[in-house]
């Protein structure tokens, strides 16, 4: 009996010997923004994933990367990017207001006499005009009221003679850090609201988030964290490229009567911007 016991570990062992890991089944290959857990054994220590793209099979088609800034640089690349300097509501954007660090993209704002206003902030928009696909942007909005961040699509230039959309990912007024809105409306030939919803959920002071935006001929989907939180029709407008707008400004939006001065300076951090078109 002892010697039947040990021929059966003996044969064990080789068997295990001979099959490398992961050779009794199909090989995992990671979707990006998907977290792949690993059998209990084969973890030993945490592992810090990457926040979002969403899980595929939450998108209408199989998509691949087409165009990102991940903000590895030391500066904005002005090749890809124009800053938004206007003065709106309480303050002026600046060029010196928006940065390149750490991987981040830094937008400062401020209580500082700039033009006819008191605050100073900025913005930025992207050179390159989109249309269908998947967009998203990790950011981490300012804390204290008085600001109103805008991560939205629309057209870029002039030209532009169809509806001219508004996709609207993430309208937020700081006095409220788990409140955003979702948009959709258009602006030719006159300014029309077709949908807007309210979305409720964590602090997005607190940490970063991520903001997605699905768009077909058919429908706009919208998603935070890779959850989708809102759809609406798209097809009840005619379709203009567009572009990607990341802003932020002192307003008197939600109730604001006055910026938190005591919370300044901060700013509205972006890590990454990403669009995803469809496999062809």
């Amino acid at each position: 009996m002892l010697h039947r016991t040990i021929f059966f570990y003996v044969i064990v062992f080789i068997l295990a010997a001979a099959c490398p890991l992961g050779a009794f089944g199909e090989e995992t290959v990671p979707v990006p923004g998907t977290v792949v857990t690993a059998p209990a054994a084969v973890v030993t220590t945490p592992i810090e994933v990457a926040r979002p793209l969403l899980k595929r099979e939450t998108l209408n088609g199989d998509y691949e990367l087409a165009w990102s800034d991940e903000f590895n640089s030391d500066k904005l690349d002005t090749a890809v990017w124009d800053y938004r300097n206007e003065t709106k509501f309480w303050s002026t954007g600046t060029d010196k207001n928006v940065s390149v660090s750490g991987g981040y993209l830094h937008i400062a704002l401020k209580k500082e006499k700039t033009g006819k206003s008191d605050y100073s902030a900025g913005g930025i928009v992207a050179k390159r005009l989109f249309r269908y696909g998947y967009y998203e942007i990790s950011a981490k909005l300012p804390p204290g009221k008085g600001w109103h961040t805008s991560i939205f699509l629309t057209a870029h230039r002039a030209e532009i003679t169809g509806s001219r959309q508004q996709i609207d990912l993430c309208e937020n007024d700081s006095i409220d850090p788990k409140l955003f809105f979702v948009n959709l409306h258009t602006w030719k030939p006159m300014h029309r609201i077709f949908d807007s919803k309210r979305v409720k959920g964590p602090d997005l002071s607190q940490d970063f988030h991520v903001f997605g935006c699905e768009f077909t001929p058919q429908k706009v989907r919208y998603f935070q964290d890779g959850e989708l939180v809102a759809t609406f029709d798209a097809d009840k407008m005619v379709h203009d490229d567009q572009s990607v707008y990341i802003t932020c400004y002192a307003a008197p939006l939600g109730k604001t009567f006055h910026v938190d001065d005591e919370k300044l300076p901060t700013e509205l951090a972006v890590d990454w911007v990403r669009f995803y078109e469809k496999k062809k």
